[in-house]
């Protein structure tokens, strides 16, 4: 089975010291690297390739003089938007001598190659001794995204209550605008229209303005999508998108839409149909 260990550091501006110099000591010909990432390159002004001195506590004269070898890009996590700590990585020898933490981790992760393999080396970290225990990757994103898990039926009630309440407040829009017609309906009446062609046009009339309503929805969902994204990401300087509008969520809206205007539609119509077309007139 190949394993491949990985151990990644997040240090935090207190906890760690990135100091700038402009040239490597003379007793020391090779120096080691480093990564950070792109706000810590930002707010410091440093690039790869810069000198700097890695040390436990700020302004510490036993530093360790290194050399920035990549500025990592922020990852699209959610779990680190509020977090606004720098991060660093290290050689694991490098982290090791900063923190003075010996021959121990916090934790670390091994990548298998899925399947049985995943099972077989689970069962056998978790034998091999106590006070520790492996889980799958699984099964910590499902822990880790509870909150945001919360926070997505959260928004999925709101959603429903808005669907609800804007389905109401068409239908109501609906049935004034067909009730001011009136005494159109009553003049196709008198002409000799029957009531089957009068709904049917009167249906065709709020299908149209449902699609239009609805298309004018989808652009204005496109636009404040890319305002919030544009906005939040600027301030959190991250790749995260905060709001996305995906091909399901605008098919659900434009059926939706066409589906309570027609209804809407025929439903005002018929009731303006069945009406005797005097009595539309006012008299």
């Amino acid at each position: 089975m190949l394993a491949l260990l990985v151990v990644m550091a997040a240090l935090t501006a207190r906890a760690a010291s990135a100091q700038r110099i402009d040239s490597i000591p003379p007793w020391k010909a090779e120096v080691r690297t480093i990564a950070i990432d792109e706000r810590l390159a930002a707010d410091a002004g440093l690039r790869v390739g810069d000198l700097v001195v890695l040390a436990h506590e700020p302004g510490s004269a036993s530093g360790d003089t290194v050399r920035i070898s990549a500025v990592l890009q922020r990852r699209a996590d959610p779990s680190e938007v509020a977090r606004s700590e720098y991060r660093i990585r290290t050689h694991l020898g490098q982290l090791q001598e900063l923190i003075g933490y010996g021959d121990r981790v916090d934790r670390y992760a091994i990548e298998t190659t899925g399947g049985a393999a995943a099972d077989t080396a689970l069962r056998r970290i978790n034998a091999l001794a106590f006070g520790f225990r492996a889980y799958p990757s699984r099964e910590i994103a499902v822990e880790t995204s509870k909150t945001f898990l919360v926070v997505s039926r959260f928004h999925r009630a709101i959603g429903m209550i808005t669907i609800v309440a804007s389905a109401t407040f068409l239908l109501c829009i609906m049935l004034l605008k067909v009730d001011e017609r009136r005494r159109d309906v009553a003049a196709m009446r008198l002409m000799g229209i029957s009531r089957a062609t009068v709904i049917r046009t009167v249906m065709l009339e709020s299908s149209f303005v449902a699609l239009l309503g609805s298309l004018f929805g989808v652009g204005l969902g496109f636009a404040v999508s890319a305002f919030v994204n544009a906005h939040y990401q600027a301030a959190y300087r991250t790749p995260l998108r905060f709001a996305i509008v995906t091909p399901g969520t605008v098919t659900y809206s434009v059926l939706l839409s066409l589906v309570l205007g027609i209804g809407a539609g025929a439903l005002a119509a018929r009731r303006l149909s069945r009406t005797p077309p005097l009595t539309l007139f006012g008299r």
